[in-house]
């Protein structure tokens, strides 16, 4: 086959799959997802130091972590313990009304930061979100997330560098789902209603409130990107043919 017929028939196949792809990028575009969110927090994973990571709240909506009980080594009473609270992780579900591509609230997060012990922190908690979308998507599924908890060691006087930190890890491959034979993928976004950040801190004893955003995106078809791939190729080959005449 001669080059040029090559890439005749090539590009015939490109423009057949962009303006598919095309046709359903403006499907995606005029969708929009409404549904409820809830979720469940699963087995944390504890850091390389903590021989005895304390936790609860594995399968429910509340999740906290750490020693809370602050003691002398050898306490002459249990009076002289402080019970100071252990961290804590509040997910409140929310409904929702989501155009594709745009920023939405899926939640609200309550995170408390609490004084712990040496050894007993984890160091990331998964999320199990559950989104029941309504008619007439009409599908209820889990998507895995993960968060990180950053804990300080409390050792400055500065407040600020004792804070506590949860960051969102967006980088999980059970993100999306199927409808009408098209996929779509679901992000965290942030947890700041004011800046696109996915982190949170909250000071020494103190409890921070916000909402956890996400957005729901198209997933291109695979030939659509072998397509568009295709089109660099032929552009390539082309300028090197036309470099070569003159």
């Amino acid at each position: 086959m001669k080059l040029s017929l090559f890439f005749t028939t090539a590009i015939s196949s490109f423009f057949v799959s962009v303006t598919t792809g095309f046709g359903f990028s403006g499907q995606a575009d005029a969708l929009t997802f409404s549904g409820i969110s809830s979720a469940t927090w699963g087995k944390p994973t504890s850091g390389s130091t903590d021989t005895n990571p304390t936790y609860t709240g594995v399968g429910s909506n509340t999740f906290t972590w750490g020693d809370p009980n602050v003691c002398p080594t050898i306490p002459s009473t249990p009076s002289d313990c402080i019970v100071t609270g252990s961290n804590q992780l509040i997910f409140k579900e929310n409904s929702f009304s989501a155009d594709i591509n745009s920023a939405f609230k899926i939640a609200d997060l309550t995170y408390f930061n609490g004084t712990v012990l040496n050894g007993t922190i984890v160091e990331s908690v998964p999320l199990n979100l559950n989104i029941s979308f309504n008619s007439p998507v009409g599908i209820s599924q889990v998507f895995d997330f993960n968060f990180h908890l950053v804990n300080t060691p409390n050792d400055s006087i500065n407040p600020e560098e004792n804070a506590d930190f949860v960051f969102i890890d967006n980088n999980l491959s059970n993100s999306s789902f199927t409808f009408e034979g098209n996929k779509y993928t679901i992000e965290l976004t942030s947890l700041n209603p004011d800046v696109p950040q996915i982190s949170v801190k909250a000071l020494e004893g103190a409890t921070t409130k916000t909402a956890i955003y996400a957005e729901i995106k198209p997933i291109p078809e695979p030939s659509l990107v072998a397509s568009l791939s295709l089109l660099g190729i032929y552009l390539i080959a082309r300028k090197k043919l036309l470099n070569k005449k003159y």
